[in-house]
This record gives C-alpha cells, structure tokens and sequence, in this order.
C-alpha cells in the first residue's frame, strides 16, 4: 500500500483554498441564468410530452399492455419533470448564492 505523504495533502488543501476565490457574483448570476434556461427548456419539454401523451390514448385492451404503457409514459414525465424540479432549485440556489456574495463584499468594503 502507498502511504499518504505530507505533500500530497498539502497539496490539496491548496486547491480546496484556490476554488473558494474562484467563486463571483457575475459567476452565480452567469450559471443562473444557464441553469435557469436548461429548466425552462425542460419544462417546455414537459409539458409537450404532457400534451402528446394526452392526445393519444393507448388503444389496446391488453391489460398487460396498458400497464406497461401507463407505467412508461409515467416514468418519462416523472425523469422530465426531475430534471426540471433540479435546474429550477439550482438556478434559485446560484441566484441567492450571488446575492449574497454579493452583499458580502459590500460589507467588506
């Protein structure tokens, strides 16, 4: 087994320090907005899945059938609306997150 030497954790608390100046007001409201555009294209997507799947009903009378298409067509708008419940909290996350970085260096000057 190698042994962990001193220089290797040197060496990444060093970088854990140079990530946290990395982090802006102008770089959270720029990944925001990102963020904000992939949900609302997803939502988009959801709800044209929503209004597809709506307009066409399933038109077998296997049970087995509906089952599973039920099931699937519940997966794909549950995967969707996931992804779109995700990039909304991350979009609002970034948004505060630059706001209070933000009146931190307002404080600080």
């Amino acid at each position: 087994m190698k042994d962990i030497s001193d220089e290797s954790i040197n060496k990444d608390s060093e970088i854990e320090d140079t990530t946290e100046d990395n982090t802006t007001p102008l770089r959270c409201f720029v990944s925001s907005v990102i963020s904000g555009i992939i949900a609302f294209g997803a939502y988009s997507l959801l709800h044209s899945i929503v209004q597809t799947y709506g307009a066409k009903a399933i038109t077998s009378h296997n049970p087995v059938v509906i089952n599973i298409t039920t099931a699937v067509r519940t997966l794909v708008m549950g995967i969707v609306a996931l992804g779109t419940g995700v990039f909304s909290l991350v979009a609002v996350g970034l948004f505060l997150l630059g706001i209070q970085l933000t009146v931190q260096s307002l404080k600080k000057a």
